[in-house]
């Protein structure tokens, strides 16, 4: 079989390995449907985060069952499954407690296709046969109806983008959100969210940023857009999100962020940034950062897809299988490879 591998930035190669053996018994084996790239993939391949290759690539995508094993009872060859990118085993304590990100039973960070930082042994998602060995606890069926290509990215950056908004609107109901976009930042996380505050009920979401791309994408969202660089203030919200990567940008966030107020941060700061602390005390504001938990509200964004949230405004491009290594040598925001092409 073969697996694509990233060299290094716009470096990418078919290798062939020896298939997997057959699944154990809670494992699966599922071969891919439609694997998109997620906003650390766009990092690396244009080099700017440091992730050392080789390494087997793709970690967001939707899969099909191929095998398995005699214990595994909620799934069947040939359903379709998004394939969380945290290897969890669902019974350890921190699983247990929705912390699947910081499963237990095995290495901490334990990922697909993120090289050594989630562990070479998993391997990618961008494989002709993918091991998932904790199958009934990770993997989550794909309501009928919906487009594989569509919900790619329901692996990571979308329910990294629901955690940012998602739990806050839900214990504050038609509250105000920001969100600031960047370069630097995760840009279809920050994209996610607001078309997720919007789905979810916000009273009113802005988003702040200066690409005209980005900025399209959430007009299209329904959000009201301010264009230009991060100002020391935006206004006062109850909820925010730092989709920037850059300190003026989460500064902003923070300095916009009301009275008991919460901001989420799902960027990635290789040095740390200089924080208005006694500001954020004053107003009793709370930072969240940190790596998403996401197997669990996997499927809280499918229903939200099914009842009318559309990730696939997000999408930059679409290419077949045969294309992959050409396309993400040069990657968009968010490419989506279609297997079945």
């Amino acid at each position: 079989m073969q697996r694509l591998m990233l060299d290094g930035p716009a470096a990418l190669r078919w290798e062939d390995v020896d298939e997997p053996p057959p699944p154990g018994p809670g494992a699966a084996l599922v071969r891919p449907v439609a694997v998109a790239t997620c906003d650390l993939d766009v990092a690396a391949l244009r080099g700017r985060y440091p992730l050392e290759g080789p390494y087997p690539f793709g970690h967001e995508g939707v899969m099909e069952v191929e095998a398995i094993g005699r214990e595994v009872s909620t799934l069947s060859a040939g359903d379709r499954v998004v394939v969380p990118f945290q290897i969890s085993c669902g019974g350890c304590d921190p699983c247990r407690r929705g912390r699947t990100g910081n499963c237990a039973s095995h290495p901490r960070m334990s990922t697909y296709g993120l090289g050594q930082m989630g562990g070479l042994g998993w391997g990618g998602l961008l494989a002709d046969l993918v091991v998932v060995p904790h199958a009934d606890a990770m993997l989550v069926a794909v309501p009928a109806g919906l487009d594989p290509v569509a919900i790619a990215s329901a692996s990571d950056n979308i329910p990294d983008a629901w955690r940012t908004v998602g739990p806050q609107l839900s214990a504050d109901p038609g509250a105000e959100v920001l969100v600031v976009g960047g370069d630097a930042g995760p840009s279809s996380i920050g994209l996610y969210a607001v078309g997720l505050a919007v789905a979810l009920g916000a009273g009113r979401v802005v988003y702040l940023d200066h690409d005209a791309q980005r900025l399209a994408i959430a007009d299209s969202y329904g959000a009201e857009l301010v264009d230009g660089a991060p100002p020391r203030k935006v206004g006062s919200f109850p909820i925010t999100v730092d989709a920037s990567g850059s300190p003026d940008g989460l500064r902003c966030a923070l300095n916009s962020t009301a009275f008991d107020g919460t901001c989420t941060s799902p960027s990635v700061y290789l040095a740390d940034p200089a924080l208005p602390m006694f500001s954020m005390y004053s107003r009793c504001c709370t930072l969240h950062t940190g790596r998403a938990h996401v197997r669990p509200a996997i499927p809280e964004v499918l229903s939200l897809v099914a009842a009318g949230f559309d990730p696939s405004l997000v999408t930059s491009a679409v290419a077949g299988r045969s294309e992959a290594v050409e396309a993400l040598s040069h990657p968009p925001l968010k490419l989506v490879i279609d297997c079945s092409r």
